[in-house]
């Protein structure tokens, strides 16, 4: 058991008869009242976000959970194929089970998180970016560049990325994973 002060990024709890992942946390102490703690929770099995404030101190049923380096290998259709770098074992999980799966290229390495008690995977963390090349965008309209302006790019993996007009097919961008934007043209 733990209680709201080991609340972090990542934990996963037990929590209305489902397992959830904790995306999202702040603690508040209000000059008047008791503290609580805001937090948004997503289910690892139906990938459902919620909201929900615990109240100071209150016990909360942590899951042990270790995790892993995967490779992701191919998708397809239906599951998603990882092979463990350290055994070589082989697991497929459901696309809710990953939260950007459209920036996943094959021979990526990916933290799986793997339940202690049933040995059932519970979540997929990404790299915090991503290197992908753009396969498809249109060229950028010169004389357009008195503000920020973005055009829509394909990746390779087929994602969708708003992109500054000096890109071009071809170019290799770094993207961050956990909210799918650019961060910045690689340079080869």
């Amino acid at each position: 058991m733990a209680n709201t002060s080991d609340i972090r990024n990542g934990l996963c709890i037990k929590y209305n008869n489902d397992i959830y992942k904790i995306i999202e946390f702040l603690h508040v102490k209000p000059g008047k009242g008791p503290a609580f703690v805001r937090t948004k929770l997503k289910s690892v099995t139906t990938g459902k976000v919620i909201d929900n404030t615990f109240s100071a101190g209150h016990k909360i049923d942590d899951v042990r959970v270790e995790t892993h380096k995967f490779q992701y290998l191919y998708n397809d259709g239906e599951f998603y194929h990882f092979m463990n770098e350290a055994d070589y074992t082989q697991i497929r999980l459901l696309e809710s089970a990953l939260d950007r799966a459209d920036l996943m290229k094959e021979g990526e390495i990916v933290t799986i998180q793997i339940n202690t008690e049933d040995n059932m995977p519970l979540s997929v963390d990404m790299p915090a970016t991503v290197i992908l090349e753009v396969t498809h965008t249109e060229p950028g309209v010169k004389g357009n560049t008195a503000t920020n302006a973005t055009k829509p790019a394909t990746v390779e993996t087929g994602a969708i990325v708003n992109v500054p007009l000096f890109i071009n097919e071809g170019d290799k961008i770094k993207i961050e994973t956990d909210k799918g934007t650019y961060k910045e043209r690689i340079k080869e």
